[in-house]
């Protein structure tokens, strides 16, 4: 299964972009929801738009905290951006597994990463816009430094190490995913939002 290695400008100018979407959609789309839409579910074993909203804010409270400290790091030790960004073997898989849609292949989360409850407050599509917030920072610092070398520790098995490249992308695409979901749930599509993979 062949990788991808991308120009390192290329590949922060995609993932900047769709960040910058996907804040688009969380100012628009989802901030001026009522309580009641946000926790409208389309059926028992589906999630509402807030759930999925929440069951970012809780990947993303994971991730963005050990990516900020470890791009802190090779900031620290004079690490320079290397002029492609590369992709891992496991990393290309676990982003192919996030952008096969949720109407092909559905997920289910683990228990820790779920959404914590179905009538969520209105200040889950706050936290999520300022973790697209915080995520459009860090995708700004890795292109300072050489990504390619830098490890996360996945949130399901943190013996498996990905690279800073994949992880972002990774977040991004799980982003997407669910948005979608939760886009699709607000339009009373009953294919909607079922738990996924963090």
């Amino acid at each position: 299964m062949p990788v991808a290695v991308r120009a390192t400008s290329d590949f922060f100018d995609q993932l900047t972009n769709d960040l910058l979407v996907l804040r688009v959609k969380a100012q628009q789309r989802f901030r001026p929801l009522s309580a009641e839409e946000l926790n409208r579910r389309p059926g028992p074993s589906r999630w509402s738009a807030g759930q999925c909203l929440e069951h970012l804010n809780i990947v993303g409270g994971y991730y963005l905290p050990s990516i900020a400290a470890r791009i802190k790091r090779a900031q620290e030790r004079g690490s320079r951006p290397a002029a492609v960004a590369k992709q891992g073997y496991l990393g290309k898989k676990f982003i192919d597994a996030m952008r096969t849609p949720s109407s092909v292949k559905t997920y289910n989360s683990p228990q820790r990463y779920a959404p914590t409850g179905t009538r969520l407050p209105r200040t889950v599509t706050e936290v999520f816009s300022r973790q697209v917030d915080e995520l459009l920072r860090l995708t700004l610092l890795a292109r300072q430094v050489n990504a390619n070398t830098i490890r996360i520790p996945n949130a399901l098995f943190p013996l498996i190490l990905l690279r800073l490249t994949d992880q972002l992308e990774f977040l991004v695409v799980h982003m997407q995913r669910h948005i979608a979901q939760a886009e699709a749930v607000l339009a009373g599509n009953a294919v909607g939002a079922k738990a996924s993979a963090a």
